[in-house]
């Protein structure tokens, strides 16, 4: 079965202007960071327009949550906010009401 998630973070991103291309590869190289992190179980990083990324990741509980915040992608985000950052990082705590997620690969097998 797959595993369930109950809460969530937004993060919206806006760069600072010629910072586009930067940011958007700091979110590509968050990934095998966060894929380190048992409690994410869902990680997204996207971009929404010329300037505006996001980062949308879901947790089964709010302990998960607290360790991403305190994880090294966290950690990198915030180092390289002014930088990279037209303003800092506007991070929400959302719960989440429902969800699909995919199975696991042994799951469909089964």
């Amino acid at each position: 079965m797959a595993e369930s998630v109950h809460v969530a973070l937004w993060v919206r991103l806006e760069a600072k202007p010629g910072k586009e291309k930067a940011v958007a590869d700091f979110l590509r190289s968050g990934l095998p960071l966060v894929e380190q992190e048992p409690a994410t179980i869902a990680w997204f990083g996207i971009q929404m327009g010329p300037s505006l990324f996001g980062i949308f990741d879901a947790f089964p509980n709010d302990a998960g949550r607290q360790a991403h915040l305190a994880g090294k992608v966290a950690a990198a985000l915030m180092a390289n906010a002014a930088e990279l950052l037209a303003k800092a990082p506007d991070i929400q705590k959302i719960d989440v009401l429902a969800a699909k997620l995919p199975s696991s690969a042994a799951e469909r097998a089964a």
